[in-house]
């Protein structure tokens, strides 16, 4: 075999070592995104049995505030319906609606001193805020996970792997602009 010859079978088999490394840190990110939606739907599982027991809770002292707890109710029932298909879209939407239907609860809250006493109340609070704050904090990691897979699969030499293998972009979580807006909590109670 001439020198060219191994000169091109060393580039060859360095070429396909190259792209092996590629597909492999492809696969890492895919699973990342995997993993980190997993982390969320543990949480938004847990949430998902605590909010009936909350409702009940409220039932009890806000006669008059039916509606706030049935959208809580749908709420809820959308946001199992979007983690089930894993619907990021949809489930960024139901989210919206479910914690805007919390914060009008929570603040209605204010309004019953009995339930503010309530230890079940004060304890479903606590624990659903707690809730809230990891599905935070877990959607920020799946959403970097995602950032991470969209900007990789995108940069060259790795969009040649993944078109081949078919690696495709993750939808970002995102909540509605009414979600990220000042609560007015003035109108909750008006």
């Amino acid at each position: 075999m001439s020198l060219i010859g191994v000169a091109l079978l060393v580039v060859l088999l360095l070429a396909i070592a190259y792209g092996v490394i590629i597909y492999n840190a492809l696969v890492r990110l895919k699973h990342g995104i995997g993993k980190a939606w997993s982390n969320i739907d543990v949480l938004l599982k847990q949430r998902h049995e605590e909010l009936p027991k909350l409702v009940e809770t409220c039932k009890q002292y806000m006669q008059h505030e039916r509606s706030t707890l049935e959208q809580v109710i749908t709420a809820r029932n959308a946001v199992a319906s979007a983690s089930a298909r894993s619907d990021i879209g949809a489930l960024g939407k139901a989210e919206s609606g479910l914690r805007a239907g919390l914060g009008q609860l929570f603040a209605l809250a204010e309004n019953y001193p009995d339930l503010k006493a309530n230890e079940s109340f004060q304890f479903l609070q606590q624990r659903i805020s707690g809730l809230e704050n990891g599905i935070a904090d877990r959607r920020e990691l799946y959403n970097e996970a995602v950032h991470l897979n969209n900007v990789r699969i995108e940069q060259f030499p790795d969009v040649l792997v993944a078109k081949q293998f078919g690696f495709k972009a993750a939808e970002l979580l995102q909540f509605s602009d009414a979600e990220k807006a000042d609560v007015n909590l003035k109108s909750l109670f008006s």
